[in-house]
């Protein structure tokens, strides 16, 4: 009688892990396990623990329970040097190399092979880079500059940097997010070539199609506890996002019907030389208009002109009947126009400033009393609106750094809000959120139009498009090529008109 083989060890795997900071209980009884040859997906909302597990498994904060075990057996990482030595290697949504160093540099960075007397051997820093690229199969020059990179092959780099560690775990935190579909199609290729070679994947995304693509088990977490550990293979994404989220999710798109009133902003013929020409589109109020198109379309630039960040060539912007003084964002708030940017840690917010700061720093005039701040009055404002916006948080006083990025969105939409727009300007408004506070931010959209704000949105998310839009306005290459009424919007009928296979529609 054949006995079955045993089943694979864990080359990595945590038991029984819990951390708290404080009160905060991060994790509790968590365990995962990661396999040779094989992507697994840690799935959960923001807030579920995510983060502090990564930094658990790449030695950043010791459990204060539980064990963490290599090859199966118990070990402690005091630093992530341990970890890196260990071959446990992170690639982060945002790398961080050295701009003004090269690809190798950055690559071997303080450990450079030496030649006798000391001197670095660049001929086999060089030589080792190129191998290393050769077996990501992706061409990229040891040679040349860091600046200038794109986010996809700063992502390369950093992965090659692991591999020259002999790294035998990959954890990839949201590795996507700033990527174009091509180039994540690439760093996918990379990461299955990875896995035939015998390397252990834990990848990290709010992209659910992404993990059914790329992985083929998945772990949960819920408000820091393990829900479950599965194959992927006969899973939904209904299934799993019933399992983030502890209910069905059936309304991630709760479009209320709202009452279509006067135009609120007038776009005419707007022009910015080399990114996007004759630009021409209104937004009623009680409506939400999408501005949809591949990445480099224009959408972000026609945005930030409208706003006045850019200053236009030609043509006007006008807010409920009154022109706009080119390039001056003060002119834009003061008629009633408010944008929430793609990029909210660098732009939106001041990272290192409190909550209740960050929301009142568009309304100082309204907080001040004797030409100072009151912080009294502050802290009320900041209060109304996280209970307004139902943001998680332990104290207002606390810094920007401490909340999930979902909740860093909410004090970017109170912040504006506050001022009592009438236009609402939101681009990429879900980007790097979990599903559960995707919904959150569509039904508040949907309720501000409701009760007759006008908002623009600019997304690449095509189903977040076709679910929340009245309209949808779609860029080609620097020009509006079409705009589709709500009844007629599909994925295929958007995409055709984002690539240029059809022509504009009648408005």
């Amino acid at each position: 009688m054949n006995q079955s083989a045993p089943d694979p060890a864990p080359v990595l795997a945590l038991k029984g892990v819990s951390k708290s900071f404080g009160a905060v209980r991060a994790l509790q009884d968590v365990s995962l396990q990661l396999f040779a040859g094989e992507a697994h997906a840690l799935a959960g909302e923001n807030g579920a623990g995510k983060s502090t597990l990564i930094k658990a498994l790449a030695g950043v904060h010791r459990p204060d329970g539980g064990e963490v075990l290599l090859d199966g057996e118990p070990v402690v990482f005091h630093g992530p040097a341990d970890a890196r030595d260990a071959g446990i290697a992170v690639i982060y949504q945002e790398p961080t190399l050295f701009p003004d160093l090269s690809v190798a540099e950055n690559i071997f960075m303080g450990r450079q092979p030496r030649r006798s007397l000391g001197r670095i051997d660049r001929g086999a820093v060089h030589g080792t880079t190129a191998a290393l690229m050769r077996r990501l199969g992706v061409d990229l020059a040891p040679d040349r500059p860091a600046r200038g990179l794109s986010i996809a092959d700063q992502q390369i780099v950093e992965i090659a940097k692991a591999l020259s560690f002999d790294a035998r775990v990959l954890i990839m935190d949201e590795p996507t997010a700033a990527l174009t579909g091509s180039e994540t199609a690439r760093l996918f290729a990379v990461v299955r070539a990875l896995r035939a070679e015998g390397a252990a994947v834990l990848f990290i995304s709010h992209r659910l199609e992404e993990i059914f693509a790329l992985c083929q088990r998945v772990t949960t977490l819920r408000d820091g506890r393990w829900i479950s550990s599965e194959p992927l293979e006969g899973l939904t994404e209904e299934d799993l996002v019933r399992r983030m989220v502890g209910r069905d999710l059936d309304d991630l798109y709760p479009k209320q019907d709202a009452e279509v009133g006067e135009v609120a902003l007038s776009v005419h013929r707007l022009t910015r030389e080399g990114v996007f020409r004759d630009v021409s589109f209104d937004v009623r109020r009680g409506e939400i208009v999408a501005l949809a198109g591949l990445v480099g379309a224009g959408r972000t630039e026609v945005a930030q002109a409208v706003f006045g960040v850019d200053r236009a060539d030609a043509g006007e912007v006008k807010v409920a009947g009154t022109v706009l003084r080119p390039g001056s964002p003060t002119a834009a708030m003061d008629a009633g126009l408010a944008l929430v940017p793609e990029d909210r840690r660098q732009r939106g917010l001041v990272m290192d400033m409190s909550i209740e700061r960050n929301i009142g720093l568009t309304g100082l005039g309204e907080v001040r009393r004797r030409g100072l701040v009151s912080r009294a009055l502050e802290h009320d404002r900041a209060a109304d609106w996280a209970v307004r916006l139902q943001l998680k948080y332990n104290r207002l006083a606390d810094t920007m750094g401490v909340l999930s990025g979902g909740n860093q969105q909410k004090v970017v939409l109170a912040k504006w809000l506050a001022t009592g727009p009438a236009v609402l300007i939101v681009d990429e408004p879900t980007r790097g959120i979990d599903v559960g506070t995707k919904a959150e931010v569509h039904r508040l959209l949907s309720s501000l139009a409701a009760e007759g704000l006008a908002v623009l949105m600019i997304s690449s998310d095509l189903p977040e498009v076709i679910g929340m839009a009245d309209r949808v306005l779609v860029m080609h290459e620097g020009r509006l090529v079409a705009e589709i009424p709500r009844g007629g919007a599909t994925e295929e009928s958007v995409m055709a008109a984002a690539t240029g296979r059809k022509g504009r529609a009648a408005a």
